[in-house]
């Protein structure tokens, strides 16, 4: 027994031996490596300094501008970045082997060969908040939250090069192109656009701060001025205008496209004919007569709020609730009451449908909520942020499985959670990549003590904050807030809440509606009088439809719930409600 204890601390030791070496080895091949990109912008640019995160892209596909091949699918490029602080005219930003990439870690490992490269500056603005912290961020500039295409955002030409990793040798990048303002949308007979000045959340960021809505008119809107109409908000991403609705037909020489999301051909000219049946639909005689509205309120962290109250946003609900609708429902002849009041949309818009419901809840009289986002933190994705110590892989004494990111129908896995949130890192630190995970981070999170999100899990290591995650159950888990408050909240809610989920979700967001539903189900007092309901082997986004597949259920938002809010209002509207003057 001693001899073989003996034995197989020998065999240890070397282990070890070998680990530290190898890790010395790696550590010293990085210290070694001397190519280097000196990334710099003239005065014709900004003569003044500039905060931000400088990008680097390293491309061998020639077929577009490396900044838009970067994702998380495995035909991703190559990206590094840097935060800079005051970065001069003329002053370089270095990046070398030092710094942190996605996917490959470091420029040292990338093998010698001809590439295309790119650098970019994602511009930051200084915040003076009202909490007292000062943070710098990424405002929105029009574009949604997009780093490669924000306008006043400066990036270089393409070029190509021959790069060996362990040649010492500098190459030069000069930013020499702005990218421009984006247009303002154009107003149609139905299609509204507009946008007022938030006294909420200007006061929480310091700087005046707005808030958008594209709005559709119903036919008949100016010949029937005496009607006042239902309001329905169709939540989602950020809407530069009013997808889904054409008011010309299809494009006959429209060139074909090929969707790999959906593995089909011509998916544009699909597109088209479904948003111009939207039109037909919308303004035949027998579609109800409601507003819909899509909200624009992108803001430093993302493309949109997620329509609530947060610790590092600023009150985006209660802007949204009393201060952006009851404007929309005045100018737009709205009825103005909860009871007339409806919330639908998919992933980040099932989220908020069944978000604001739940926390404004007699403000509004239904939602129906489609893939959302993880509404039960048991199962955020596929991490139960309160008993897993770490969200990139599965614990184990012995063994180190990484954690699936993202699926398809067959479960085939094309993005590991570590991976995901290593290409936010690389975008950027501090919850400021403008992405998917740091959104909900931002949004779900107490402040910092530097004024920036405390990290759900290190983005590094994945390593989870258990204080953090009991701060996101008291307040933004959407099956323990209801569980918690049912006697209070259950009778708010009854007749409410319908939420629809694919089985086999790419981002597996079905596995929190199936624990939300045996609450749900469970509830008797009152029962909650609602609808669960999946699609089999149905990816992201499902919606409710058993007919028709996602690629185009999902173009068919409007026509499948709307006539349901119409049943919903003649089921539930208080006596002497307005149910005549907006059904002619």
């Amino acid at each position: 027994m001693k001899q073989r204890y003996l034995n197989g601390m020998l065999i240890v030791l070397s282990g070890l031996v070998f680990f530290f070496s190898a890790d010395s080895s790696e550590a010293k091949e990085k210290s070694e490596a001397k190519l280097r990109f000196a990334i710099s912008f003239t005065e014709d640019k900004s003569k003044e300094p500039l905060d931000g995160r400088v990008l680097f892209m390293i491309s061998t596909d020639d077929s577009r501008e490396p900044r838009f091949q970067i994702n998380d699918g495995a035909n991703t490029q190559l990206i590094f970045g840097i935060d800079v602080d005051g970065l001069k005219p003329g002053d370089t930003a270095v990046i070398d082997a030092s710094v942190f990439g996605y996917p490959v870690r470091s420029i040292s490992e990338i093998p010698s060969g001809e590439y295309w490269i790119q650098a970019l500056l994602h511009l930051y603005e200084t915040f003076h908040r009202a909490d007292g912290h000062t943070v710098k961020l990424p405002m929105d500039r029009g574009e949604g939250q997009h780093w490669n295409r924000a306008p006043g955002n400066i990036y270089s030409t393409p070029q190509k090069v021959l790069l060996d990793p362990q040649k010492d040798e500098v190459i030069n990048i000069t930013l020499d192109n702005t990218i421009p303002p984006i247009p303002e949308p154009k107003d149609s007979k139905y299609i509204k656009h507009i946008k007022i000045q938030s006294k909420l959340l200007t006061e929480f960021w310091g700087r005046p701060m707005h808030l958008g809505a594209v709005v559709l008119l119903p036919e008949g809107f100016d010949e029937h001025p005496e009607a006042r109409y239902p309001l329905v908000i169709n939540h989602g991403h950020f809407p530069y205008s009013f997808s889904g609705f054409r008011e010309i037909p299809p494009d006959p020489d429209l060139t074909p496209t090929y969707s790999a999301r959906f593995n089909l051909e011509g998916y544009n000219k699909i597109v088209q004919e479904h948003t111009y049946q939207f039109y037909k639909d919308w303004t035949g005689p027998d579609f109800p007569r409601v507003l819909v509205i899509k909200i624009q309120h992108a803001n430093p962290y993302y493309d949109d709020s997620y329509a609530v109250n947060s610790e590092n946003l600023g009150p985006y609900g209660d802007a949204i609730t009393y201060e952006l609708i009851p404007h929309i429902e005045k100018e737009f002849r709205g009825i103005g009451k909860g009871w007339a009041r409806f919330l639908y949309g998919g992933s980040t818009g099932g989220w908020e449908a069944l978000a604001v419901q739940v926390l404004y809840p007699e403000d509004y009289n239904g939602c129906w909520a489609a893939c959302p986002d993880p509404i039960d933190f048991r199962a955020y994705t596929i991490v139960n942020i309160y008993d897993d110590e770490n969200a990139y892989y599965v614990g184990s004494k012995w063994k180190r499985t990484p954690r699936p990111g993202r699926r398809d129908y067959l479960g085939k896995v094309s993005a590991t959670l570590e991976e995901m949130n290593h290409r936010e890192l690389v975008l950027g630190t501090k919850s400021r990549s403008g992405d998917q995970w740091d959104i909900w981070e931002a949004v779900y999170s107490p402040v910092g003590k530097d004024g920036y999100p405390k990290r759900i899990w290190d983005k590094m290591t994945g390593e989870i904050d258990h204080a953090v995650a009991e701060y996101w159950r008291e307040n933004y888990d959407l099956r323990y807030i209801m569980q918690r408050d049912w006697k209070t909240l259950g009778p708010k809610l009854k007749g409410k809440v319908r939420i629809y989920c694919g089985d086999m979700d790419n981002y597996y967001l079905n596995n929190a509606v199936y624990l939300t539903e045996e609450f749900l189900e469970s509830t008797t007092d009152p029962y909650y009088d609602g609808e669960v309901d999946y699609g089999d082997r149905a990816e992201h986004c499902w919606n409710g439809d058993h007919d028709r597949p996602n690629a185009t259920s999902r173009l068919r938002y409007h026509q499948m719930f709307i006539p349901r809010i119409v049943e919903r209002i003649e089921k539930s509207a208080p006596a002497g409600a307005d149910l005549k003057s907006w059904r002619y």
